[in-house]
């Protein structure tokens, strides 16, 4: 019968690593510990006790191990070195570290085994072919002198890297050796390993390896191919990594994504994770599946989880990920739309617009005196006030929020120039935004407002100026949102089709009928009025040509709003 043996790397959470080497030797499994020597002697010592008794136990010679330096390949090798001494009948060494959790009967571990007596199962590729090495130094670890630490001397770490890229440093890698790397946790033949360890060359390999950056993923990853027959280049172990090269830790929660997996053991696990422990080690999980192990079952979970992480859910600002400027996964959460100027042409439009679909129609949501949400709401979904200077605090993470708690509904609100313009930029490039302008719509008000004509003029110059920033901003390159974009005289001949092309693209699922229009603001003497405007110096650019007649465009027919 084909024998496996365990030999562990452990450093901290030493009463887990017990348990779990209990659970081997128990199962007949010889168990060899390496423990850091940075443990203490009464951590250990209490480790020893816990483990006195099980003959099938063994303690190696102690280093004091860091990470990313050659400690932990001389710690595997002790203990592979007094495996292979110590227990003949074994003919598979498991390497798995103290965090790691048996996630199936070993004697299923055994069968697998011996239906592959031949095969090492360990990750080992080339450089070139891996696509999880984080921050550079893939070839370069195998051509660069590493003497400082990377946790603690990183200034000399960086220092070096970069003198040694100037001068264009590369050691000479061992006649016949090709680097690879892969994951430390492998399964290797007794003969495969004996033959690494008792190379004549090992000598040379050890002083060029003791100097290349984290060996413990690349030592026995490129001897390993001098002397296998049969390399299956991948890990029994499941072990997930983080976009930032860390391992991900599995909690009481993932019980079902570990058995999914059909993993024999999976690194790395929190040492509280009572439920994990119990279910997998104490009689919980005895039933033999014989399943391959499979860990691409649950790859898609880690790439969901990732994909939050990195980018989180689009239109979701929060403090625990807040995103970087354009990096964002979409600025809003749903589509909306912004109607600047069609309140001011027309009565009742709010109510009007609400009548198709399912939507909550604003008034203006920027204006200066405060916040007109949709029925005149004092706090909207969100806890969002209607207070003018609380908004004007942060109007991005206003918009932002409202459109977050209100996913399902889609959000429609007039803007016009006299609101803050704060948000112009962010609305333009914001794909889910759907902008119709009136260009001009904004003097309608000023011309039925019966002011004196010079305070008229002054706004009107104003109000202009700022629309026409707010054009350059919408006629931008960057602009991502959907614009429709009129004169208030070209609208004024066709305002019923304007209106059935944005109505249809707020609603492609549902067919968009119109009956009446709303009631249209009387404009009879409106050329007129623009005309005064411009002989009194301002002029007039953004309302298009209106003629000087006292009468209306023959084209616009106002009707009652019927509810329609």
């Amino acid at each position: 019968m084909t024998s496996v043996g365990f030999i562990m790397l452990v450093h901290t959470a030493l009463n887990r690593a017990a348990q779990v080497a209990r659970h081997w030797a128990e199962a007949g499994c010889p168990v060899v510990m390496h423990v850091d020597k940075s443990v203490g002697n009464r951590a250990y010592n209490e480790m020893l006790r816990k483990l006195d008794g099980l003959g099938n136990v063994r303690f190696c010679r102690r280093h004091r191990c860091e990470w990313g330096s050659w400690s932990l390949v001389a710690a595997s090798i002790s203990a592979a070195e007094m495996m292979l001494k110590e227990f003949p009948e074994v003919q598979h060494i498991y390497h798995a570290s103290g965090s790691c959790l048996p996630l199936r009967p070993a004697q299923e571990l055994r069968d697998y085994l011996a239906k592959q007596p031949d095969t090492d199962f360990i990750e080992s590729v080339t450089t070139g072919d891996v696509p999880w090495t984080v921050d550079g130094l893939e070839r370069e670890r195998f051509l660069f002198w590493f003497p400082f630490s990377w946790k603690r001397q990183r200034r000399l770490f960086d220092r070096a890297v970069r003198i040694q890229r100037r001068l264009r440093v590369a050691r000479r890698i061992p006649e016949g050796v090709v680097p690879h790397l892969g994951s430390q946790w492998w399964c290797l033949t007794r003969k495969t390993l004996s033959a690494i360890l008792q190379d004549p060359r090992r000598p040379e390999y050890d002083r060029y390896f003791r100097k290349v950056w984290i060996p413990d993923e690349s030592y026995f990853q490129s001897l390993v191919r001098l002397h296998a027959r049969n390399v299956e280049s991948r890990s029994l172990t499941l072990s997930k990594f983080d976009f930032q090269g860390k391992p991900h830790i599995f909690y009481d929660d993932h019980v079902m994504l570990l058995r999914r997996s059909d993993s024999f053991v999976a690194r790395k696990i929190w040492p509280q994770a009572d439920l994990l422990y119990r279910v997998f080690l104490e009689g919980e999980n005895l039933a033999l599946r014989q399943a391959e192990p499979n860990p691409a079952r649950i790859d898609r979970v880690f790439a969901t989880a990732l994909e939050r992480r990195t980018r989180g859910r689009p239109g979701l600002y929060m403090q625990s990920r807040f995103p970087r400027a354009d990096h964002e996964n979409g600025k809003t959460a749903a589509p909306y739309t912004v109607f600047s100027g069609f309140a001011e042409l027309f009565e009742g439009f709010e109510p009007w617009v609400g009548n198709f679909g399912r939507m909550t129609v604003h008034g203006h949501l920027f204006a200066p005196d405060k916040v007109h949400f949709a029925d005149e709401a004092e706090i909207y979904r969100g806890g969002l006030s209607d207070s003018a200077a609380l908004r004007d605090r942060d109007p991005r993470g206003f918009l932002t929020s409202m459109i977050w708690n209100t996913r399902g509904d889609r959000q429609v609100f007039q803007y016009g120039p006299d609101d803050n313009q704060a948000l112009n930029w962010f609305m333009s490039t914001d794909s889910n935004a759907q902008i119709a302008v009136i260009t001009g719509a904004w003097a309608i008000p000023l011309y039925h407002s019966g002011l004196d004509f010079p305070a008229i003029r002054a706004e009107a110059a104003r109000l202009q100026k700022i629309e026409l920033e707010f054009m350059k901003v919408l006629r931008s390159p960057w602009t991502k949102a959907r614009l429709h974009l009129w004169s208030l005289s070209d609208f004024l001949q066709n305002p019923r089709d304007y209106l059935q092309t944005i109505l249809e693209e707020m609603n492609p699922r549902n067919p968009v009928v119109l009956g009446n229009l709303p009631v249209m603001r009387p404009l009879d003497d409106f050329g007129i009025f623009l005309h005064n405007l411009r002989n009194q110096g301002m002029n007039p650019l953004v309302m298009g040509d209106f003629t000087t007649s006292p009468r209306r465009p023959e084209a616009v027919v106002p009707t009652r709003f019927t509810g329609e």
